[in-house]
């Protein structure tokens, strides 16, 4: 019988990412409902020694498959790891972080374990002894509940928005054989190319200032790079200036950029296309600045500021740093 609720966290270079505790917090809430135990799934090379971290939030009991061919990331190599461990094990429960990696994963884990799946989930609950997810549908016009028949119910929870609570729990480490002798490997990665900048990855930035078409260009973003570096926050963009150039798309929030949940996010010359609000309305707190009154980014904003982005935000950027010292 199907028992326990297992997560499976995301490292990069031997550090996992924030999304893991924010899936082990998760979790131990809904194994608390149920009754059951925690279980966290770890794949890489040279992680055993961090698999304890996870016990910090929640996690009873943390399966490590260490393993040369799991670093870096492969769908392929993954996934059956991650297969031998489920079936071995039998949760009830499976949760993965609405990440580029954790989308990829439980898509072709779906398949092979015969179950379903509800994605970018911003709730779960526990009802009637199953897993309830709750998701956004319709670029966020409505919210679905979702309960999967089989077992295990998988969901991916979207970054920043369930939060990482400290529960001291065992977190045993047991390492396990990845099975990865007899799989077929269809890919392989021949060159890693890394983001040299720095800067917090926007979905799990804390404070995002975004720009939109009203930037006017690339060179009207150093405005928002300035009141960025005083914030602590990451710059985004939207699709219409991706798309004309002035920002890579690794900056694009939206539908089909990026979706972030800040505490803080900052749009400005945003006008508020339904693409671009499904992206970012489940941000804590939406300041707007547009000139536009009639923008509908202003029906989302808890703040609206009806001006010249270029005269206010460089003013916005001397108060923040007087308040901000």
């Amino acid at each position: 019988m199907a028992k326990g609720v297992f997560i499976v966290a995301e490292q990069r270079d031997g550090a996992f990412r924030k999304i893991s505790f924010e899936l082990a917090s998760t979790a131990r809430k809904l194994a608390d409902e149920l009754g059951d135990e925690v279980g966290a799934i770890v794949l890489g090379s040279g992680v055993e020694g961090i698999a304890g971290e996870l016990g910090k939030y929640g996690v009873d009991k943390v399966f490590v498959a260490d393993d040369a061919a799991l670093e870096p990331y492969t769908t392929d190599a993954y996934a059956a790891a991650v297969e031998k461990i489920v079936k071995e094990n039998d949760p009830a429960i499976l949760l993965f972080g609405a990440t580029a990696q954790g989308k990829d994963l439980a898509a072709r884990l779906t398949g092979k374990l015969a179950t379903g799946l509800a994605t970018d989930c911003t709730d779960v609950k526990i009802a009637d002894g199953k897993m309830v997810a709750i998701r956004p549908m319709y670029a966020g016009k409505c919210f679905g509940e979702v309960v999967i028949s089989a077992f295990p119910q998988m969901a991916s929870l979207r970054p920043n928005v369930f939060p990482a609570v400290e529960n001291a729990k065992a977190g045993a480490v047991t390492k396990v054989d990845a099975g990865l002798g007899a799989v077929a490997m269809k890919t392989k990665v021949v060159e890693v190319q890394k983001d040299t900048s720095g800067k917090i990855d926007l979905t799990e930035a804390n404070v995002i200032v975004s720009g939109g078409r009203g930037m006017g260009g690339p060179e009207g973003y150093s405005i928002l790079e300035e009141l960025a570096n005083i914030l602590g926050a990451t710059v985004g963009a939207s699709r219409a200036a991706v798309d004309s150039g002035w920002r890579p798309q690794t900056d694009q929030v939206g539908q089909t950029g990026k979706v972030v949940s800040p505490n803080l996010y900052v749009a400005c010359g945003i006008s508020g296309a339904i693409q671009h609000l499904a992206g970012m309305s489940s941000s804590k707190y939406i300041v707007a600045v547009n000139k536009d009154p009639e923008a509908p980014i202003f029906a989302k904003a808890d703040y609206g500021i009806v001006d010249d982005l270029f005269k206010l935000v460089p003013e916005l950027a001397k108060e923040c740093k007087k308040l901000l010292g």
